[in-house]
């Protein structure tokens, strides 16, 4: 089972996690850009914490962005560090990220046959890395929610998003990103192992980051875990 201590250790108490997932060029004590929010003035910085012994991010503007490296990649994957589960996951993606070689477990990813001589992975479980930067939901982006009945809550409870930038990589693997702007917006659903992405008013509307997964269903863990399905059922026969 992973630890955070041995990720720690690994990391030099974890600026190495974010010397990974942090691009753009920064230093230890000096002010950047938040990558996790929109901001005009740079107000963001890495710091060492001397009483806990590791690096934090600290962002002066708004502490709800504030915190360790676990946190921090917890928040561009769309995951919840004070929950376990997801917790669990954070570790498993740094350690796969940065090819720490923690874990022992093995994950079997199911090929599709095309015929007897060649097989291939289907594209919806290749994992295509990716990378995010969150910014707040403008008036305009609410506004055209609304116009489909869908508040702010909803959007929260679906985990979906506003992006200031989506980057990736293409078939050959050749890295990509898009940038949004007032009339071409991004938006993103996050799932623990990857993103969706839905760009209404531009040519490529759609595309993904991470691994889906075969059986993705989208909305499933919004749905109680008990209750009357026979009118899911019903709706499904019609």
């Amino acid at each position: 089972m992973l630890k955070k201590e041995e990720i720690l250790e690994r990391t030099s108490n974890g600026l190495n996690v974010f010397k990974h997932y942090i691009t753009c060029q920064w230093r230890v004590g000096r002010n950047f850009f938040n990558p996790l929010y929109e901001e005009r003035k740079a107000s963001c910085n890495i710091y060492f914490d001397r009483k806990g012994g590791i690096y934090k991010l600290k962002y002066f503007g708004n502490d709800d962005y504030s915190g360790d490296c676990f946190f921090f990649v917890g928040k561009l994957k769309g995951l919840d560090c004070g929950n376990g589960s997801d917790f669990v996951e954070i570790l498993k993606i740094i350690d796969l990220d940065m090819s720490l070689g923690l874990s022992n477990s093995e994950t079997y990813i199911p090929q599709q046959p095309i015929d007897k001589n060649k097989q291939t992975v289907p594209e919806s479980l290749i994992n295509k890395p990716y990378n995010v930067i969150q910014q707040k939901f403008t008036q305009k982006e609410l506004d055209f929610w609304s116009q489909s009945g869908i508040t702010p809550e909803i959007l929260k409870l679906y985990k979906a998003i506003s992006l200031k930038e989506f980057s990736s990589e293409n078939k050959e693997g050749k890295p990509f990103s898009y940038i949004s702007s007032e009339n071409q917006p991004i938006f993103g659903y996050m799932g623990k192992r990857f993103v969706k992405i839905y760009r209404p008013f531009s040519e490529v509307r759609f595309l993904y980051g991470g691994n889906i997964g075969e059986n993705y269903c989208f909305g499933l863990e919004q749905l109680p875990a008990k209750g009357d399905t026979y009118s899911l059922q019903a709706e499904k026969k019609t």
